[in-house]
């Protein structure tokens, strides 16, 4: 993940970008697009990696590349919990740390206040539009 790099201090965006702050590249891993979905996940109860991304799939198709990046950037950042079975097969559990659970509760009331406030903004949009057509 390119933002991923800019927590060893590398530059994010490519020449000339600027290191992101440890709190903004929280923050993006926090309110991704999969990052909401799977810390709203973990809320529920912990889920095996292929569960998690069944219970995700019904919003937007997540490749396994993409969910198993944002987990890892969410155990990196100690929101995430990995827990690796030793059995054959290898079995995986993925829940949330003291701190993800806060996490996640911040995240899901934002969710919940979207969802109660769409009607407002996409009034405030088209609104937005009719006075931009007659500018």
């Amino acid at each position: 993940m390119a933002v991923s790099a800019a927590a060893d201090g590398m530059v994010a965006g490519g020449v000339g970008a600027k290191v992101l702050c440890p709190q903004r590249l929280t923050m993006e891993h926090v309110t991704s697009r999969w990052g909401v979905l799977v810390l709203i996940r973990l809320l529920e109860r912990p889920h095996r990696f292929a569960e998690l991304r069944r219970s995700i799939i019904p919003v937007g198709p997540v490749s396994e590349k993409m969910l198993r990046q944002t987990l890892q950037s969410l155990e990196r950042d100690g929101l995430v919990n990995r827990d690796v079975k030793p059995v054959t097969p290898p079995h995986v559990d993925y829940s949330l740390t003291d701190l993800g659970r806060e996490a996640a509760e911040q995240v899901r009331a934002l969710a919940l206040w979207t969802n109660e406030r769409m009607d407002q903004v996409a009034k405030a949009r088209e609104s937005y539009d009719v006075a931009k057509e007659h500018a």
